[in-house]
């Protein structure tokens, strides 16, 4: 098939394709006959796929997402082989199991140099990308796959919450920055447990810590809680992300998994609880003379996505 077959399919960037739902994603838009450059450590590994999709479609690029060098010769890469981006996938990361006081600090640091700096210097080569060599206004999307635990924290998985966590702030601070006639838009995917080698070969577990070993403490139970089998299936997931890079204005987080949804809804409806509990004590804390009302009314036309 000539490379003028695949000039009006969407071109993906998609890190850590090498396994779980990056490569269900990366499987996904081949079939649907897009192009795709899998961005991954090892591109040995996606042999498979090189050999039955033509170079037109598909560019492997070899790529550590904690080296911000490699980020950028990987961009221009796709640049020199297809000319355009259309979606950038931040789907990189692995699992930290571990207490707080039981993991070292050089492993949490990895953690987060890998689940947040690494997305965060992806997106801004999106956005340059998307901005300055796509035509004006053709613009792109940035899907940041988080994760339930990026909105709803548990116990021993403290790092890797912290560095989801992150990864969502930035990522809704970065898509109120852009302007709209650039078109570029970002969007939040919260998943949850799917069956993948997440929760196996792609899960860092340190001992648990002395003082949390009772198999009653939250942490032991959290632990065995974490090793039952998944619900997600890795295919739909592709389908599904698939289907949100196509939306014309996406939502800025999307669930994916029912356990998601209702860990997500579930700390969202707490959070209003909360609020509405101690509101008397937030106003509390104003200056002499501030009338809330005002302000509130100011902060509700201010925080409104609209």
């Amino acid at each position: 098939m000539s490379s003028d077959s695949f000039s009006n399919t969407r071109v993906w960037f998609i890190t850590g394709s090498s396994q779980g739902l990056g490569r269900a994603l990366l499987e996904e838009v081949l079939a649907s006959g897009e192009r795709a450059v899998a961005t991954l450590r090892t591109p040995a590994v996606l042999a498979p796929l090189a050999q039955k999709y033509p170079a037109a479609q598909l560019l492997v690029v070899p790529l550590d997402v904690a080296d911000a060098a490699q980020i950028a010769a990987a961009f221009g890469a796709a640049r020199a082989h297809f000319g355009r981006l259309d979606v950038v996938v931040n789907n990189a990361g692995y699992g930290l199991q571990g207490e707080i006081e039981a993991v070292p600090e050089e492993d949490a640091r990895r953690q987060m140099e890998v689940l947040f700096w690494g997305p965060v210097h992806v997106t801004k080569e999106a956005i340059a990308f998307f901005r300055d060599v796509n035509p004006p206004g053709h613009g792109g999307r940035v899907l940041n796959v988080s994760s339930c635990g990026g909105y709803a924290a548990n116990p021993t998985l403290a790092y890797y919450s912290a560095g989801k966590f992150a990864m969502e702030g930035f990522t809704e601070a970065f898509t109120k920055e852009m302007l709209p006639e650039w078109n570029i838009k970002g969007v939040i995917v919260e998943p949850g447990g799917f069956r993948t080698a997440w929760n196996a070969a792609s899960m860092v577990r340190v001992p648990a810590h002395p003082q949390y070993a009772a198999p009653t403490s939250p942490s032991s139970v959290h632990r065995e809680l974490a090793a039952q089998p998944y619900i997600g299936d890795p295919a739909k997931a592709a389908r599904a992300m698939v289907q949100i890079a196509g939306l014309r204005d996406p939502p800025l987080r999307v669930q994916l998994g029912t356990e998601s949804l209702m860990l997500v809804r579930g700390r969202a409806l707490r959070t209003i609880r909360d609020g509405e509990q101690y509101e008397e004590l937030a106003h509390s804390t104003n200056c002499d003379g501030v009338d809330r009302n005002k302000v509130m009314e100011w902060f509700k036309v201010l925080s409104s996505d609209d």
